[in-house]
């Protein structure tokens, strides 16, 4: 907390930079001196969150006017604007999280939000995501509309690609046609507030009504549960911790109020012995990359490594082990990631586990840990499932061995739901092909994403992409954060026209329809390409 009578940045409600409803105020971190940073942000009380909500609710009922085509200008021109200015919201970005300019913010991050609003607007603008299907014999139509207001909290570890007010969950919600109350990460809020001024002005440039976007630093937990829960509010995306997730769902779910959340995964991965034969070095340089790059802060990162007996089995730990020693550990995003992985270590090592590799706090100015490599029996694994599977968010990872091709049956049987699942098996010689069908099958139904002979730290923003998986990885497994347009009807809610006149129907399903090309479901038939010609011939 900050001397009071700091300078504090404003909040951005209702249109406006405003100064909260509190004197109180927080500063983010330097990760890499462990210094606190000069500039001071808001903590609100409930009258700023109060004040969203009835913008909000007034901004809803106004974007219910607002043709498709205004949404995708906006995201577009903001998806310009970020481009423009990437140098110095990279460079802002690196203080706070220390993650490198380049490649990682630069070079990477950045152009994939960039490419994450640009197919959010083609979404928009198309109306693909809304589903519109027709029954023109018994005049019944259908098709996703916008839900309301929506309330999105970012996370830590991606500033830009998953910011509350840029990432994926905001342009969903934008493209969708809702206002978007977004809730700043506390360990990046001059990144997010560079990001607001570029929204700002794209909002104005689009004349979207003045409350379509609004940003909060930072308020009690107690207040960001009644915020979730209030009746105002129509859907929360979320990406955190498992335990903030579960509260806040908990808080979601007693008013019935939908909740999109990715909370925790472990990302299960299958190394047949096959594989270490035939390309053991191979399988080593994919791991390490994976699981250490950016200090293995990604949600994807191979957290749970099962193994089965044999000798390429021990050279592979042995060598994997090395090369964690070798390598010094990277830079943690908090004081609290460093806090929780060690916790999470320590955990893992209490019931059992030896470490192959690290297990500490390293030295020195910056927020880090050690590399940490921890090995436990197949046996042992089955007598504590639940506390193997603590989530080691960061640069660790648990390597199970198991006897047999039946205990790794029986180790999977025993996994929660994850967002991703890998396989690495032999790739020339078949001989892995038998256990492989029958592990794969077992494996699928726990993951939302399965991969073969390749790591799952890797998420391409493509339409097939699946980014979910069964709860806890996430809410529930029916849904995307990742991959226009499945992501969009995350916020939406589906409306039915029975008997409704023509005139009283939305634009997209009336015959025809001017809106012109999309996928559509006419009487039965899935249709792509000129629609009027299509609903004509049914008729």
């Amino acid at each position: 907390m900050n001397d009071p009578t700091s300078q504090v940045f404003p909040v951005w409600l209702g249109g406006e930079w405003c100064a909260a409803s509190s004197n109180e105020s927080l500063s983010a971190h330097n990760p890499q001196t462990g210094e606190g940073l000069s500039e001071c942000y808001p903590v609100s009380t409930w009258d700023d969150l109060e004040t969203s909500l009835a913008y909000a609710t007034e901004a809803f009922e106004a974007l219910r006017l607002v043709a498709p085509q205004r949404l995708a200008q906006f995201l577009d021109d903001y998806a310009t604007r970020i481009e423009r200015d990437a140098e110095r919201l990279a460079a802002a970005a690196s203080i706070e999280t220390g993650l490198p300019v380049a490649p990682r913010l630069k070079d990477v991050e950045i152009p994939r939000t960039v490419n994450q609003l640009r197919q959010a607007a083609k979404a928009a603008a198309d109306g693909s995501w809304a589903l519109p299907t027709i029954d023109s014999q018994n005049n019944i139509r259908s098709c996703h509309v916008a839900i309301g207001p929506v309330v999105v909290f970012g996370p830590n570890n991606f500033p830009f690609a998953y910011n509350a007010i840029a990432g994926g969950d905001f342009a969903s919600a934008i493209a969708a046609g809702n206002p978007v109350i977004a809730k700043a990460h506390p360990a990046h809020p001059t990144t997010t507030r560079l990001l607001a001024e570029h929204c700002a002005a794209a909002v104005e440039a689009a004349g979207l009504p003045a409350a379509t976007v609004q940003l909060l630093y930072q308020f009690s937990s107690d207040d960001g549960l009644r915020l979730v829960g209030d009746s105002r509010v129509a859907a929360f995306g979320f990406t955190g911790s498992r335990s903030a997730g579960l509260a806040l769902k908990a808080a979601c779910d007693a008013v019935g109020t939908p909740s999109y959340l990715e909370m925790s995964s472990v990302n299960p991965v299958v190394v047949l012995s096959g594989a270490l034969e035939e390309r053991l070095d191979d399988v080593v340089d994919k791991f390490c990359t994976s699981c250490l790059m950016a200090t293995g802060q990604f949600c994807t990162n191979p957290g749970l490594v099962i193994l089965i007996e044999g000798s390429n089995t021990d050279a592979f730990i042995e060598k994997v082990g090395k090369r964690f020693a070798e390598t010094p550990g990277g830079v943690l995003l908090t004081q609290g990631v460093q806090a929780s992985l060690a916790a999470g270590v320590a955990k893992v090592l209490a019931a059992g586990a030896e470490a192959v590799a690290g297990g500490g706090i390293n030295s020195g100015p910056a927020i880090s840990f050690q590399n940490t490599l921890l090995r436990v029996s197949g046996a042992k694994f089955l007598q504590n499932p639940e506390v193997f599977q603590t989530e080691m968010f960061g640069n660790a990872s648990l390597f199970v061995v198991a006897a047999d091709v039946a205990e790794v049956l029986e180790i999977i049987a025993h996994l929660e739901g994850n967002l991703t699942g890998t396989i690495f098996s032999a790739s020339s010689s078949g001989t892995d092909e038998q256990d492989y069908q029958r592990i794969a099958p077992r494996l699928r139904q726990k993951v939302g994403r399965l991969n073969d002979d390749k790591m799952p730290t890797g998420v391409l923003v493509t339409a097939a992409m699946n980014h979910g998986g069964p709860f806890p990885a996430t809410g529930h497994a029916g849904f995307t954060a990742v991959g226009f347009p499945a992501c969009v009807r995350r916020f939406s809610m589906l409306q039915c026209f029975d008997g409704v006149r023509h005139e009283h129907l939305p634009e997209l399903l009336r015959d025809p329809n001017p809106t012109g090309k999309t996928w559509r479901l006419i009487d039965g038939g899935w249709s792509q390409g000129d629609v009027a010609t299509a609903a004509a011939a049914t008729r």
